[in-house]
């Protein structure tokens, strides 16, 4: 069982965006992601990342509904825990809705081509008026042929881990198949046309995320090509390039910053890094950034971004999917004072309030030893929360980090508002105390979170305990239930390595308090 972890936000999509070093194309690649430019400033109309999921609100006229069919093979499992992929699409459809009501995913397995009449005709019906059909895990002769018949005027048809006799479509163009039904291959013909570079784009961009196999990526796949080829995507559009009103910013504005950043051998690996990763890699992101973390790419960014929002970016805290806090703990109804002890957990007792046990977006989750911790400051009524971690670095160190972040309560009991500048950009964050069982030997915490400046909103949630370890069976029931009010599967989720945590840099400020209302048992003395 897992949730995402609650890593700084170092990563942000800027940093995959703001290309001041040549990109060159991978080897083996016939065209480069990337157009070989210097400086490539201006941010590519799909250089958006898996984690930004709410568009900035907007007064319009409501759209047409984008209408969506998956047909996934009957019984095939899928990578995440091998949750069945009909189960996989199933919830990738309700996480659409969280982007936009508008999204509407239909599933269907291909057990109803070969058996049921009546789905297969409301099969065929769907298809009919489909603006995407997704082929997921379909390998049966009989199914293929009738999809191949049925799916003749869909524009869009992708097949991922299918039979290699399925055609792929993107704006009604074919694209060519590689290996094992895989939508990454060599686009029909020798095409130089700007319909079939921009159609390579697509499909090398929804492959790796594809291939990341995880539910942010697969929902971020379909958001790419709703994007490119039925109607823009409110946050995939907000990440356009702006023209050369960027350059011009950024040189009236922070000529000096960027000087001392291309200077600055760290700072200027850091920017080539970025540039030889996918966007879509955040995992590959962050190590770039957490590698050759400097001074100046800290002053690039507050002076690029958050001072003077050169790349014109924009991105608001997501309101989906709402979750409850929880309303009663140990018999008592929860006020703003048990919920802040909640928080702080274990410290005092322990030297951290809790460590983290797993998270959703494996981004996140590469993070080894993760402790939290949770004080009330010396201020009157401030509240502070303190990440710390460890990041291997490309040079493979093992190198502990740590963020602060201010904390401020929320309009109910149980909610919170954070906010920190990290890396010279600023995050804003809504957190919730979904569920903490009354011996705190667990806890989950939800959170919706955005960095304005960089255009990048999130959302997640975190299983925490005392020791980093799974609850016990007995909770598992309650914590799939907690899971389930945060919208998140099991399957969802990934593990922290906890295990080598050495000499953590914890400790907090000289007259820092703790609890207020809650009394907190020996963890030694806790039940097994």
């Amino acid at each position: 069982m897992s949730v995402k972890v609650h890593a700084p936000r170092l990563l942000t999509p800027v940093h995959t965006r703001i290309g001041l070093l040549p990109n060159y194309p991978k080897s083996g690649t016939s065209f480069p992601y990337r157009h070989a430019t210097f400086p490539s400033l201006l941010p590519h109309p799909l250089h958006a990342s898996p984690a930004v999921v709410s568009p900035v609100t907007a007064e319009k006229l409501p759209e047409p509904p984008v209408r969506m069919v998956a047909v996934v093979g009957h019984g095939a499992v899928s990578p995440l825990k091998s949750a069945p992929w009909q189960e996989v699409m199933l919830h990738t459809a309700e996480r659409l809705k969280w982007v936009d009501e508008g999204y509407e995913l239909v599933v269907f397995t291909d057990e109803c081509i070969q058996s049921d009449q009546q789905k297969a005709l409301r099969l065929e019906s769907e298809l009919l008026k489909a603006d995407i059909l997704v082929i997921v895990a379909v390998t049966e002769k009989e199914s293929i042929d009738w999809i191949k018949i049925h799916s003749r005027t869909i524009e869009n048809v992708i097949c991922f881990d299918s039979s290699s006799d399925f055609k792929n479509k993107l704006g009604g163009y074919e694209v060519h198949n590689q290996v094992k039904g895989s939508i990454f291959g060599e686009v029909l013909g020798n095409s130089q046309s700007d319909k079939t570079r921009e159609s390579y784009e697509v499909v090398q961009t929804v492959s790796e995320a594809w291939d990341r196999h995880s539910s942010d990526d697969i929902r971020f796949c379909l958001l790419v090509l709703i994007n490119a080829y039925i109607r823009p995507v409110p946050v995939l559009k907000n990440l356009r390039a702006k023209g050369f009103s960027t350059l011009k910013c950024m040189l009236k504005n922070c000529g000096r910053q960027v000087l001392n950043c291309l200077l600055d051998p760290n700072c200027r690996k850091a920017l080539q890094c970025l540039n030889r990763c996918s966007p879509v890699d955040q995992v590959c992101n962050y190590r770039c950034i957490a590698s050759y973390e400097s001074a100046n790419l800290e002053a690039f960014s507050l002076c690029v971004l958050q001072k003077n929002n050169c790349l014109e970016l924009e991105a608001e805290v997501p309101n989906k999917p709402y979750v409850p806090p929880m309303v009663m703990f140990r018999g008592q109804d929860i006020n703003y004072e048990i919920a802040e002890d909640l928080f702080v957990g274990w410290l005092g007792n322990l030297q951290w309030s809790w460590r983290v046990v797993a998270g959703q977006n494996p981004a996140y989750d590469q993070f080894p030893c993760q402790y939290q911790l949770f004080y009330r400051g010396k201020a009157k009524g401030s509240f502070w929360y303190e990440p710390v971690f460890q990041v291997k670095t490309l040079e493979g160190q093992m190198v502990w980090r740590r963020r602060r972040y201010r904390v401020k309560r929320g309009k109910i009991p149980g909610t919170f508002h954070f906010s920190v500048l990290d890396n010279g950009v600023v995050s804003n964050e809504y957190w919730t105390i979904v569920d903490v069982a009354d011996d705190l030997s667990w806890g989950l915490f939800h959170y919706h979170g955005a960095a304005r400046a960089a255009g990048q909103s999130y959302t997640g949630a975190v299983l925490v305990s005392p020791d980093g370890a799974f609850p016990n069976e007995r909770e598992r029931t309650r914590v799939v239930a907690a899971l389930d009010k945060c919208g998140i599967k099991e399957w969802e989720l990934y593990n922290v390595d906890n295990c080598s945590c050495i000499d953590p840099p914890l400790g907090i400020p000289e007259g820092s308090s703790l609890h207020y209302a809650i009394q907190i048992e020996d963890p030694n003395r806790m039940p097994v």
